[in-house]
């Protein structure tokens, strides 16, 4: 589990969500805490987020299948919505995710000491994909 390390710590996040035939344009903020537990055998995520005067929480959990040599993801929301994700390290500052049940694909990129970006896509055409939301973490 120590890929995750760049994720780790405590974190503020921008939410930029593009119009989109998701959702319509708006901008939030919000807080996270990467962590790893349980002999370090996981890595959790616990968030809170500000949208449009709405606070949501979330928690996910990570952890690595040995059986399938890939990472798991579950993703629990505060009003029961349950996810879950396939994800791939591209290399040491980029995580892949592959929703189930879904189109939609995520990558949490590190792009400075203290920064990363998630882009949550869906597929337009072949190689093409519609940004339908990006959250800066910004570690504090």
């Amino acid at each position: 589990m120590e890929k995750f390390n760049f994720l780790l710590g405590h974190w503020d996040m921008e939410y930029r969500v593009p119009d989109s035939s998701f959702h319509e344009a708006v901008t939030g903020s919000g807080k996270a805490t990467f962590k790893k537990a349980l002999g370090d055998k996981f890595v959790v995520l616990d968030y809170v987020s500000f949208i449009e005067g709405q606070q949501g929480e979330a928690h996910g959990i990570f952890v690595r299948d040995d059986k399938t040599d890939i990472y798991r993801y579950w993703w629990f929301e505060e009003y029961g919505a349950f996810m879950q994700a396939s994800c791939k390290f591209i290399n040491d500052k980029t995580l892949a995710m592959n929703w189930h049940n879904s189109v939609l694909v995520q990558t949490f990129q590190q792009t400075g000491k203290d920064r990363v970006v998630l882009r949550m896509e869906q597929p337009e055409s072949p190689g093409k994909f519609e940004l339908i939301l990006e959250v800066i973490f910004t570690r504090k």
